[in-house]
C-alpha cells in the first residue's frame, strides 16, 4: 500500500479547494492508498523533515520512502492521474 501525506494549513486557500477532492479519494481508494493530513503549523518539526517549503504539498510513500511529490493545486483528474500510475 502506499501512503499519500497531505501537508497543508488552515490558513491556506489553495488546501481549502483541494479538500473536497482529497476527502472524496479518501473514499475512492480506500484499502489501497493510505491518507495522511499534516498541519505544518502545528507540526513544523515532520514538515521540515519532509522539506516543505510551499502547501499544498502532497508526498507519495512506498515502503516508508518517498517515491513522488506534487506541490500546489491540481486539478482532479490531474491528482486521480497521478495516484493511479503510483498504484502501478
Amino acid at each position: 500500500m502506499i501512503e499519500f501525506i497531505d501537508f497543508y494549513a488552515e490558513w491556506c486557500g489553495p488546501c481549502h479547494a483541494m479538500k473536497p477532492i482529497i476527502d472524496e479519494f479518501e473514499k475512492v481508494y480506500s484499502g489501497k492508498v493510505k491518507f495522511s493530513k499534516v498541519d505544518v503549523d502545528k507540526n513544523q518539526d515532520l514538515a521540515g523533515k519532509y522539506g516543505v517549503m510551499s502547501i499544498p504539498t502532497y508526498v507519495i510513500q512506498k515502503d516508508a520512502k518517498e517515491v513522488d511529490r506534487k506541490i500546489g493545486a491540481v486539478t482532479k483528474d490531474k491528482l486521480k492521474t497521478w495516484l493511479d500510475s503510483q498504484l502501478g
